[in-house]
């Protein structure tokens, strides 16, 4: 016979000892009583004897409340101390105030025996000894002496790979999880030394849920380093990200004002409430200082023991609990608010591992197939990287194709649909000339009109919202010049820049169509969200415009032109994906960039960016004859392609530079020139490649390409080509050349 489930998981949510105590000094007096009724009292001294001989021992031991030794702790706090795990366990243990009597409940009682009571009392004798253990086991005075000793001298060598990252990232937050006084069930752990480049204050925070899950807003416990790494400061601080978008002037009163109200209504004893935290470092570093609620200090070379730093991070932690569960949960917030920030939490903010991707992507193609909708074979897996590498894609191709069915069917399966407003479909008109169509304008009472655009950022940016992704699909994007109402949209894309761990853009409004402080308040700093991703579809006849390379070096075009008709639902796979799991947790970071500039990633994919940028080189000696060479920007968002397709092993290397020479080289080339035709002639001799069988004379196609073409054109079987799909593309691109005198990309 087992321990009833209420038992046997009475420990699962930390709190400090006291629990396993209490039920260890209670099991001791039912011995010896024999009766199931004890006396309260004894059971208290029982356990205020426990800690008092631990404290003579030497042993480390979660202290009370404003006091430094059980021996002097009087009755009456005595009696509030055990009434936090009696309260814990109140589904487990009954107190009769009659008699002052303490027991289990009666019909927990009935499921124990004497053997359930010996194992009971194992179990909270285990629990207990563990709870020593990592208390022991675990040297925070090591490692913040060696972080200050060794991080300025780190800071000269890569970041990528450091092993400062992993004690950050993972060493460091897996240690304070397994403190016992702090439960993983509320509290989230974070450590950081940068995001791409290494921090001047590098920090390791523990965030409670309930109320945050980031740095960037609301408040937390964190060690911050000093940028010369001479101290390192325990604080309970404040986000300064979502303040600071309101303007740093009104961030930096907001936050004073809140430091203010804190430290009134928590006591934040043995803690620093002045303002002489000295991070020395600009920027983020003088944000975390006036962010700053109160402190200690920890000198290097002067840190104390762990016995000390221990006490202090719960006495901190203390404090912040006291905040969170005594005033934000109770007051400032609503109840409607407190779900939100839950459902927010439940959202992980980790991404998932590379490992499972494809896994996501093959449960997303299944969703898109009982929907009855079928794309070509590696479609979902190119537009995914394609998505990943920025957050801008144009789907092209004849009208009926699905191209607008692919992104809502795509975003839906991540679970944003138009009901919860994460999917957003904006039909573009003829007539937009200029940004205000879609991000607004100041109508004659000089109140800002949004746009359907803007509304979408505001919905994104707000804090509940942050982890969910966002898709907007602008329809038939080209019935009006891209380049006059996208334009603004085109330019901050570039500003995407890492501001802690997130990414930001420089402002899309501009303060001079903002007359109104509540506007100025609702729409003032607002960029695009990263957890937002836009989605142009396009067709390509005499009723739309073409795209500038302007456009089109900031995005993927994915190309939607060669249909087999003859492809019917199979009923049969159609059984079989009914029975499917569920999607894994997700949220906007299985879509983000992890990479902005080339840096971020070169150091670990050194060989692939070189290879990569070979092949580039190559094409671009081509296209130099027609200047229609790509640069930097082209460069980097096509090895972003390339890693992420090596990390998540979802094509090989040449299928993955197929699609990128198709849908990020291609598209740039048009004309009628005879110099473009010698440059679409060298481009299909390098996508046939050498292995093809198809021998390529140059000077022979210069005079008649048919045979070369035709192939794919009559229905024959193609020659094998390195560059199937560019290859294609090529050959229909030269007979438009050959029949009309004229080709593009767009036209073949």
């Amino acid at each position: 016979m087992s321990l009833p489930k209420p038992i046997s998981q009475m420990f699962k949510r930390k709190q400090k000892s006291y629990k396993m105590i209490l039920i260890l000094a209670l099991l001791e007096e039912l011995k010896i009583s024999s009766q199931d009724r004890v006396s309260f009292d004894k059971v208290k001294q029982r356990f205020l004897n426990y800690f008092i001989a631990e404290q003579i021992k030497g042993n480390f031991v979660d202290k009370p409340s404003g006091r430094d030794k059980w021996a002097d702790v009087p009755p009456s706090q005595l009696k509030d101390i055990v009434n936090s795990p009696v309260n814990a366990l109140s589904n487990i243990l009954f107190i009769n105030p009659e008699d002052n009597s303490i027991g289990f409940h009666q019909q927990i009682r009935n499921q124990l025996d004497d053997n359930e009571y010996l194992e009971l009392e194992q179990l909270a004798k285990e629990e207990l000894q563990a709870y020593n253990s990592a208390l022991q086991q675990f040297s925070l005075q090591g490692n913040l002496e060696n972080i200050m000793a060794n991080y300025v001298q780190a800071k000269s060598m890569d970041f990528k790979g450091h092993p400062l990252g992993a004690l950050f990232r993972q060493t460091l937050p897996t240690k304070l999880k397994a403190l016992p006084f702090l439960d993983e069930q509320f509290y989230k752990f974070e450590g950081s030394i940068g995001k791409g480049n290494w921090a001047d204050v590098p920090w390791l925070a523990v965030l409670d849920k309930r109320i945050t899950d980031s740095i960037q807003r609301g408040e937390y416990v964190v060690y911050l380093f000093a940028k010369d790494m001479s101290a390192v400061y325990l604080t309970l601080a404040q986000g300064v990200t979502a303040p600071k978008e309101k303007g740093l002037k009104e961030a930096y009163t907001y936050l004073r004002n809140k430091t203010n109200e804190i430290r009134e209504i928590i006591p934040l004893e043995h803690m620093n409430k002045d303002e002489n935290i000295q991070l020395k470092g600009s920027g983020l570093g003088q944000d975390y200082q006036v962010s700053t609620i109160a402190y200690v200090k920890y000198e290097r070379g002067k840190v104390p023991s762990d016995e000390q730093l221990i006490l202090d991070l719960q006495n901190v932690v203390e404090n912040y609990r006291n905040y969170v569960e005594g005033y934000v949960l109770n007051e400032t917030a609503s109840a409607m608010e407190v779900e939100h920030v839950k459902e927010y939490v439940e959202l992980a903010s980790e991404p998932i591992g590379d490992n499972q991707i494809l896994t996501v992507l093959q449960q997303i193609k299944n969703h898109i197939n009982r929907k009855g909708f079928f794309f070509p074979e590696m479609l979902i897996e190119n537009f995914y990287l394609a998505l990943k590498a920025k957050p801008f894609v144009i789907l092209a191709g004849i009208s009926g194709t699905g191209k607008t069915r692919l992104v809502k069917l795509f975003a839906e399966a991540l679970g944003a649909t138009r009901e919860n407003g994460q999917y957003t479909l904006i039909q573009v008109r003829p007539d937009w000339s200029d940004p205000s169509d879609l991000l607004g304008f100041k109508d004659l009472s000089g109140r800002f009109q949004p746009g359907p655009l803007t509304k979408v950022f505001v919905e994104a940016r707000q804090p509940e919202n942050q982890n969910k992704p966002y898709f907007v699909c602008l329809d038939e994007m080209n019935l009006a010049r891209v380049e006059h109402y996208f334009s603004d949209l085109l330019s901050v894309l570039e500003t995407q820049d890492w501001q802690e761990e997130s990414i930001r853009t420089q402002s899309l409004l501009s303060h001079v169509i903002l007359d109104f402080a509540e506007d100025q308040m609702r729409y003032g700093d607002l960029s695009i969200p990263e957890n937002v991703f836009l989605i142009g579809t396009v067709n390509m006849d005499e009723t739309t415009h073409p795209f500038s390379k302007k456009v089109l070096d900031r995005a993927n075009t994915l190309e939607f032109n060669y249909i087999n008709l003859r492809q019917y639902p199979e009923l049969g796979t159609l059984e079989e994906i009914e029975e499917v799991t569920e999607l894994p947790k997700t949220n906007h970071l299985f879509l983000r960039s992890d990479y902005l500039q080339l840096i971020d990633a070169y150091n670990s994919y050194q060989e692939l960016v070189v290879r990569t940028t070979d092949r580039l080189i190559e094409v671009n000696t081509l296209l130099e004859d027609i200047h229609a060479h790509v640069g930097f920007r082209v460069r980097d968002t096509i090895c972003f392609y390339m890693i992420y397709n090596e990390r998540f092993q979802l094509l090989n290397e040449d299928e993955a530079f197929d699609w990128q020479l198709l849908q990020k080289i291609l598209p740039r080339l048009q004309g009628s020139h005879s110099s473009l035709r010698r440059v679409l002639l060298n481009l299909i001799k390098l996508a046939l490649g050498s292995s093809s069988g198809v021998t390529v004379n140059l000077q022979e196609l210069m005079e008649d390409s048919y045979p070369l073409y035709s192939k794919w054109n009559s229905g024959q079987t193609p020659p094998e080509a390195k560059l199937p799909h560019s290859a294609r593309k090529l050959a229909y691109m030269l007979r438009r050349l050959e029949e009309d005198g004229f080709t593009s990309y767009w036209l073949s």
